[in-house]
């Protein structure tokens, strides 16, 4: 067999950058650049598009097998495939065989502004390219992370940041991580879990996320982001007994001591009163300021432990393991930490970013139904808000989602953190565009706030948020009547409740006066206009009230 670090094959999509990152990835390496492409036209004096016409697509599959045959059993060499490659069975066989197998991965949008005037694409020469590119992507999509030993995101407009990812990424696979012990298999863990691997650009603040399968069951991923010998791990009672030995013990095993922080479950102990049993355990054992924070739970686990990382002397490395679906697409990204307070949730709080996100997705199989739907909430909402193609998708595949379909859940947590890595690239701290995160949440927090933290879940108060948002939409002309019952169709069929509790007027206003978007005493608003788009608004305080009492439940 070859050298797995010897041959680099690239899969994709078209328009996913292979040819473009594969001509710089091979220059860094020092190895020679293939694309099969170029080299089938090389071989028949035909362009690409002229084969597809000429001789059809199958035609064009057996000379493609052919030529990837052929260079694949060279060394030394970055191959970039076409993106139907991977059809092929045989293909598929042999590159996992005879290297290492990115798969480059880039969303719909992304794709279409590419190759937008590019007529060398014969699959997209047809009246709907978007609708065929979404028909490619389902297709191919578990092929590409069946044979993937990466799985790299190309939807960042800075081509050297993605290969300092790649390159970041090969060395994980191929070489042993000080400090553990431990060298990956690039062939187990990492090509089990078809991870993902997205970027969060802050410059020198920037950190990874890792979606994958697998994810805690490979401890060099932790281990390159802890710097000093102390490593506290903070859970809670419901999380700890399933999931913490996992990944405490390797790091025993690697000499580090294990600090092990558990707080009771649930959104009403995320509190001062647990801040500060962090911090006692924090200076209980004589932690220093190399100390690193693992953020091991859902959403309250992290933004306590971030906050406590934020706070304690000055400021100490925190990492992100989120555990429900709400806080792998959501609240492990982007860098808000913090506490509720009695007269308002995250009142509390600042903003510090991770050093990196491990979202393993096996993590979703223990968890309950409700925790589930929750999280679709916040899926949900970034397609609202910004991606209209991905809220039609969620709208059909809503039922794979819920029966916690693997390709489906991937799909989603990945274009999820994808939206709001690049709104955080773009407002890290919520100056004007970040706001828009916030869809449903106005409403949502009054909820919570209302009915007492705990009685709904976040994301079930966030879900009746943005049916509330959507509907007074519609009451300032924003969005037609249709949008709202998608929305409110959506919502209801993701198991979410979309009737807001009687919590009367004058509290309703009271607890939406307290919200952190709020200025100069005014209630500030996240709208749809239309779907797929948000705005920021004050409202007429009328329409507001009109829309209160459409919205409760009678």
């Amino acid at each position: 067999m070859l050298d797995l670090k010897n041959n680099i094959f690239l899969i994709g999509l078209m328009g996913a950058g292979k040819t473009t990152i594969g001509r710089i990835l091979a220059r860094k390496l020092g190895k020679q650049f293939i694309d099969s492409d170029h080299e089938i036209e090389a071989r028949t004096g035909a362009s690409i598009p002229w084969i597809f016409e000429i001789e059809g697509e199958p035609s064009f599959r057996r000379r493609e097998a052919d030529v990837i045959r052929d260079l694949s059993a060279r060394q030394g060499i970055v191959l970039a495939t076409g993106g139907g490659a991977v059809l092929n069975p045989e293909t598929r066989a042999l590159l996992k065989e005879r290297g290492t197998v990115i798969y480059l991965r880039a969303n719909v949008n992304s794709i279409m502004a590419r190759t937008a005037h590019d007529k060398n694409r014969p699959l997209l020469q047809t009246a709907d390219p978007r609708g065929r590119l979404e028909e490619l992507t389902l297709q191919r999509e578990p092929l590409y992370r069946e044979v993937a030993d990466l799985v790299i995101d190309t939807g960042r407009p800075n081509v050297q940041s993605m290969v300092h990812t790649i390159l970041a990424q090969l060395e994980a696979l191929n070489a042993p991580h000080a400090g553990t012990g431990v060298k990956p298999d690039p062939r187990g863990a990492m090509n089990e879990a078809s991870n993902t691997t997205l970027n969060v650009n802050l410059g020198e603040r920037s950190y990874p996320i890792a979606i994958g399968s697998g994810l805690l069951d490979d401890p060099s991923l932790l281990a390159r982001h802890i710097e000093g010998r102390q490593v506290a791990i903070v859970s809670n009672t419901t999380v700890a007994p399933l999931y913490l030995e996992r990944i405490a013990a390797p790091l025993r095993a690697a000499g580090r001591e294990v600090i092990e922080i558990i707080l009771p479950d649930g959104e009403e102990h995320k509190n001062w009163s647990s801040l500060m049993q962090v911090f006692d355990a924090l200076l209980a054992n004589k932690c220093d300021r190399k100390v690193t924070l693992v953020a091991l739970g859902g959403g309250v686990i992290g933004d306590l432990t971030g906050y406590a990382a934020s706070s304690y002397m000055r400021g100490v490395p925190f990492v992100q393991v989120p555990t429900t679906l709400l806080s792998q697409v959501d609240s492990s990204v982007g860098g808000k930490t913090g506490i509720n307070h009695p007269l308002g949730k995250n009142m509390i709080g600042a903003f510090y970013q991770p050093r990196a996100v491990f979202a393993d997705t096996g993590t979703l199989a223990t968890l309950p139904e409700r925790e589930l739907s929750a999280g679709l909430a916040e899926v949900i909402k970034h397609g609202a808000i910004i991606d209209a193609p991905f809220f039609d998708w969620i709208e059909r595949n809503i039922e794979k989602l819920l029966t916690r379909d693997q390709a489906a859940l991937a799909h989603a947590i990945a274009r999820s953190c994808e939206i709001k890595a690049d709104i955080v690239r773009q407002d890290e701290r919520e100056g004007g565009l970040r706001a828009i995160l916030n869809f449903g949440h106005t409403f949502g927090h009054a909820i919570e706030n209302g009915l007492g933290y705990g009685k709904w879940l976040h994301g079930e108060a966030v879900g009746c948020g943005m049916v509330m948002a959507a509907e007074l939409s519609f009451r300032m002309g924003y969005i037609e009547r249709a949008s709202v019952e998608r929305l409110r169709a959506l919502v209801n069929a993701a198991g979410l409740p979309t009737d807001a509790p009687d919590l009367g007027t004058e509290r309703w206003l009271e607890l939406m006066e307290v919200d952190k978007k709020n200025e100069g005493g005014a209630i500030r608003f996240i709208l749809l206009k239309p779907l797929g788009s948000a705005v920021i608004t004050t409202v007429p305080h009328e329409t507001l009230l009109a829309t209160i009492d459409a919205c409760v439940l009678s």
